[in-house]
């Protein structure tokens, strides 16, 4: 195998290591279960919330760890390519369910773009989570809720923290 094999074969891999982490729940679930029941939130709009804020988390991460990468676009591709598929798979499942015609991807490019979106427009902040946090518990229906704000915020840093781990630990850079 030549070395761009070798090197295609890293991004192949690294692709769908990411994406079976965001499909993961594991931590969605402790997530939920350590959601104070004092929580003013309906739960499963918040759980539903951050499986997308993951999925989103990691691509959006993906960009920004391999800004300068000549294999970011490749990766990119793969990790975002997998979700069109999974989303396909989860809009034909749901619209069995529910006789209605939904698109998950489309839902997920539009949380994408929100919270890119909202960051943007405070540029001055600290960290992206200071900015997401808060943008997630809008999301789920209660600015205002801490909890929530703290759920949506600890998802996003252990999301990315996980992801960058990972990305130098296989040194794609």
């Amino acid at each position: 195998m030549d070395r761009l094999e070798e090197k295609r074969s890293e991004v192949e891999k690294a692709g769908e290591d990411l994406f079976n982490f965001a499909i993961d729940q594991e931590d969605v679930k402790t997530l939920m279960a350590h959601l104070p029941e004092e929580a003013d939130i309906k739960r499963n709009t918040v759980e539903y919330e951050l499986r997308i804020l993951k999925i989103i988390s990691i691509g959006w991460y993906i960009s920004y760890y391999l800004a300068n990468s000549a294999r970011k676009n490749q990766l990119l591709g793969r990790y975002w390519q997998a979700v069109h598929e999974f989303s396909q798979s989860i809009s034909t499942t749901i619209g069995l369910m529910i006789g209605n015609n939904i698109d998950y991807f489309k839902l997920i490019k539009e949380r994408l773009d929100m919270y890119i979106t909202i960051m943007t427009q405070k540029p001055d902040a600290p960290e992206p989570a200071v900015v997401i946090g808060p943008e997630f518990a809008r999301t789920c229906g209660n600015k205002d809720d801490v909890f929530t704000i703290m759920t949506g915020s600890r998802m996003f840093i252990a999301t990315i923290g996980s992801v960058k781990e990972y990305l130098d630990t296989i040194k794609l850079r």
